[in-house]
């Protein structure tokens, strides 16, 4: 035998374990997923990935794991909608995700001099102008200001188009001019002083770069990050042709039926416009982590530090025990989509769906990665039960409305209930006297408190009702 057939063997025989190990940590995620709170006292109630996506109507799923600097496993799972199933190779919309994309192909032009973080975009834009407001009281709009979502302006996503609905150009698009089904874009805030969420700043980021380049984003996008980063599957074009729609999945509503046309179109590029997969979105996080093929350490170092309330350039950050992560949700019609990522530390995940209902099952997925790979947070909040008085609960009786709410409080047996019209009546736990939850995370914890006039007041989330 030859010394490298034996070599050969050697090492297939040395990778096998590795292989099988990997195998197995991907197996117990999909066999432990969990919601955002454990009872403290009691065994989580734990859950299989298909329950759950039986339960939520969500046909496809698809998910890859970062750990120690490599891709550990990607996995696909279930039906694209158009007859195949999903594999690792399946694109999804990335929706949102697009915007860290977007930011380094920003940061890259930076770096080679083509663009400035802080001066003031009109000064470069050529096709169309950031209008003057009074509300910027004189203070520009910058680069940095609208990739980090402080540069007050307005719109802060986009429907998208459905296939046969016509599609507006860019300017059209930041003019709120016909067909764009979406407002203007303006300025109704002083620049630099507030975190207030824009995908309409984003859209004023990819006409700077066309405008820069004077190419279109996709192909710069391209030359710049995507090919760089090896993501051979990814792309900016909307809409999807050829094989590269044949490989994508369609989207679903939260029944479970797939939307109309299948796959809405979204001229917005940088802001919801990246088609992907989990593997090759993973190579961002990789890219974030230890900038080699795009970024300067220090451009990186820039993408994740926080301008305002913990958003950096493309990814919210946040730190836990002094340690840094970076993350993104992401929303398209018929697609929801999460990433999560550790500063200085190499590892995360990307989890992506096909259906309006996939945001928390793309949480639950990444709760179970954080256990099986002992993160230092998003694992399940544990919370301490407590009994509160039946005449205590009998004072939050009734029905909540305001800012968007429609709430439904009722006691059933001993316990405090939620729901709303049409929906399913959801039992609330109490952590206090006036403090509640639901275990499995299906609505935001409920707060009751009486306001100055002596009403009741339901807080959820950041939506308040009275009763």
């Amino acid at each position: 035998m030859r010394l490298t057939a034996v070599i050969g063997a050697v090492a297939l025989v040395a990778l096998q374990p590795t292989l099988a190990g990997r195998d197995e940590r991907a197996t117990r995620v999909e066999q432990a997923l969990r919601g955002p709170n454990v009872i403290k006292g009691r065994a989580p109630r734990l859950h299989t990935l298909a329950e759950r996506m039986a339960t939520l109507k969500v046909p496809g799923v698809s998910v890859a794991v970062v750990d120690d600097g490599r891709i550990a496993w990607a996995r696909g799972y279930g039906d694209t909608g158009d007859g195949s199933r999903v594999t690792p190779e399946t694109l999804f919309q990335a929706a949102s995700l697009s915007k860290a994309v977007a930011a380094m192909v920003a940061l890259r032009l930076v770096e080679l001099g083509r663009l400035s973080l802080d001066e003031d975009v009109n000064a470069r834009l050529t096709s169309w102008q950031v209008p003057p407001s009074a509300a910027a009281e004189g203070v520009p709009v910058t680069l940095r200001r609208l990739l980090s979502h402080t540069a007050g302006l307005t719109v802060s996503g986009f429907p998208g188009y459905a296939v046969d609905a016509p599609v507006p150009s860019l300017v059209q698009l930041l003019g709120g001019a016909a067909p764009a089904n979406t407002a203007p874009i303006r300025i109704d805030t002083k620049p630099g002083t507030t975190y207030r969420y824009s995908g309409g700043g984003y859209q004023v980021v990819q006409l700077l770069i066309e405008d820069v380049t004077r190419r279109p984003f996709a192909e710069v996008a391209r030359e710049l990050v995507l090919d760089p980063l090896g993501m051979t599957h990814s792309t900016f074009q909307q809409p999807l042709t050829g094989p590269r729609l044949a490989g994508s999945a369609a989207g679903h509503d939260g029944d479970g039926a797939i939307i109309p046309g299948k796959r809405h179109t979204y001229p917005e590029l940088t802001a919801a416009g990246l088609w992907t997969t989990p593997s090759d979105y993973a190579q961002v996080i990789l890219e974030v982590q230890q900038p080699r093929r795009v970024l300067r350490r220090a451009t990186a170092d820039t993408m994740l530090t926080p301008v305002l309330d913990g958003y950096g350039l493309g990814f919210g950050v946040q730190e836990t025990d002094g340690q840094a992560s970076f993350s993104h949700g992401g929303s398209n019609r018929g697609f929801k989509c999460v990433v999560r990522g550790y500063r200085g530390r190499p590892r995360g995940a990307v989890v992506m769906t096909n259906s309006d209902n996939g945001s928390r099952l793309a949480n639950e997925v990444m709760r179970a990665v954080a256990v099986e790979y002992d993160w230092p947070d998003f694992k399940p909040r544990e919370r301490t039960v407590v009994t509160v008085p039946l005449d205590t609960l009998r004072t939050y009786e009734g029905r909540y409305t305001q800012d968007g709410l429609d709430a439904i409080i009722a006691i059933r047996g001993a316990e405090l209930t939620i729901s709303g019209p049409g929906q399913p009546v959801l039992t609330l736990l109490a952590t206090s006297s006036t403090e509640f939850f639901h275990e499995t995370g299906a609505v935001p914890d409920v707060t009751f408190a009486k306001t100055a006039d002596g009403r009741m007041q339901l807080a959820a989330g950041s939506r308040v009702a009275i009763r």
